[in-house]
């Protein structure tokens, strides 16, 4: 391929400005912007900041637009993503670009419902509001899943575009969060005594049994698939990595933690292999996660902390040793007050739930660093534009703070369990705020607009 000769709008562009005389460089600039990357090019400038800006403004013109869904009229690309006057679109358009990170809002939603009613201070009729929450849940849910199929039926090939994605792919398993907080929120309503297991309706705890293996089946699956096809199709580099990357083996880590549940109530000879696929789902989860706060940091040292309209997200890092906290504490307690693996005594009930309290306290303290991690950074450069990442401030620390309420109780420590109403408070503020800031965002068309959703491969 020729380079371009003098006289072409990219020699031009270099020369009117004086930044280098055009035949000094265009050779070297022809073959280095289709090679190299952005920050090599500028880097064998002599002006270096005039002319990234200048061919900055050089590539964002002549580079085309990405093509609209399948389906959708085209519209022009807006210069500001976030610009108010940009015009209204109908209906059709709008939800060409909802996605899959919607469920980030249910799994929340459904995650507060589970930590009222784990409040371990009651008063009269805050079951009664855990439970209205636990309804709207269920009608978030439904709301969702028929805008995401909606979007599939009238753009087709989305769905297939949608898993495949660099970024909206990695939100799918956001749906199988969903399904866990209604597992366990179910559980909690509908059969809320464990010592009489049958006061919920004929047939629950089967039902719920059978929700569990499905569940454990499924999200086996996409831990294993969805890894293998972003390790075949993707190539990432290491300072982009965000903790979303986490979110497939988020869904089978919480295997662990609906176990920690529903175990309790479940018939003994039930309850010991739950218990145990629940504790070995939770390792790996936990193993896998651990491997990525290995890349995690390694991308916070070289690159230091991401744009802050993503800061939020940094919350994530937050739920899964919140959650294994959780889960060993549960699937310590559920297990029958007569177990003794090898019958000598030695490895019994009450030495296993020491060692999950001890286990529990370890972990707690990693996910209090990684909030501390994710609030500095927030409070630092707070976001100017509602993202659905938002939500990631609620969710995980849910987690967090169901995991100090159980370590409270099981050191009996009433000052622990008054922190851990207090971190509720909080957070039922938090989901409030983002919760509107969400409402607003979808009504100024900053979300479910072209551009500005997961399914750009950023904002």
């Amino acid at each position: 391929m020729m380079p371009p000769q003098n006289g072409t709008a990219t020699d031009r562009r270099m020369s009117d400005d004086g930044l280098c005389p055009p035949a000094t460089y265009p050779d070297v600039f022809y073959d280095l912007d289709k090679t190299r990357s952005f920050r090599s090019l500028t880097a064998l400038t002599p002006n270096r900041a005039k002319f990234e800006h200048r061919f900055r403004v050089t590539v964002d013109e002549e580079r085309p637009p990405s093509p609209p869904p399948k389906g959708e009229p085209s519209h022009p690309p807006a210069t500001d993503p976030y610009d108010p006057s940009l015009p209204s679109l109908p209906f059709r358009n709008r939800v060409a670009h909802f996605t899959w990170a919607w469920y980030t809002l249910t799994m929340s939603t459904g995650g507060l419902s589970l930590l009222i009613i784990s409040q371990p201070h009651q008063f009269t009729g805050l079951q009664k509001i855990g439970l209205a929450v636990y309804i709207i849940n269920l009608v978030l849910f439904a709301l969702v899943t028929t805008l995401l199929v909606t979007r599939f039926l009238l753009f087709p090939g989305t769905f297939k575009s949608s898993i495949t994605h660099p970024r909206e792919g990695f939100f799918v398993p956001t749906f199988f969060l969903s399904l866990a907080t209604i597992i366990t929120s179910t559980q909690r309503y509908m059969v809320p005594s464990e010592n009489d297991p049958n006061s919920g309706p004929p047939g629950l705890l089967w039902a719920i049994q059978v929700a569990f293996w499905t569940y454990l089946i499924l999200t086996t699956l996409v831990a294993i698939g969805q890894y293998s096809y972003v390790f075949a199709a993707h190539s990432y580099g290491l300072h982009t990595m965000m903790p979303t990357w986490i979110l497939p083996i988020f869904p089978i880590m919480l295997s662990g933690t609906i176990a920690s549940v529903i175990a309790g109530t479940q018939p003994k000879e039930h309850a010991v292999a739950i218990i145990t696929a629940g504790l070995t789902c939770q390792g790996l989860g936990l193993a896998v996660a651990s491997m990525m706060y290995a890349h995690m940091v390694g991308r916070l040292m070289q690159s230091g902390l991401p744009h802050r309209e993503h800061r939020p997200g940094l919350f994530m890092c937050v739920g899964p040793p919140a959650f294994t906290a959780l889960a060993f504490l549960g699937l310590a307690r559920s297990l029958p007050a007569d177990f003794d693996h090898d019958m000598d005594g030695f490895l019994d009930t009450s030495m296993i739930r020491t060692m999950a309290i001890v286990g529990a306290g370890f972990l707690w303290a990693l996910s209090f660093w990684w909030f501390g991690i994710a609030v500095i950074a927030v409070v630092l450069s707070p976001p100017k534009h509602f993202h659905l990442g938002w939500w990631a401030a609620v969710f995980p620390n849910t987690g967090f703070t169901l995991a100090t309420i159980s370590i409270g109780r099981a050191f009996q420590s009433e000052a622990v369990a008054w922190f851990g109403t207090a971190m509720s408070v909080v957070l039922v503020v938090v989901y409030l705020f983002v919760l509107a800031s969400c409402g607003w965002a979808v009504w100024r068309q900053e979300i479910v607009y072209p551009g500005r959703d997961e399914d750009v491969a950023d904002h």
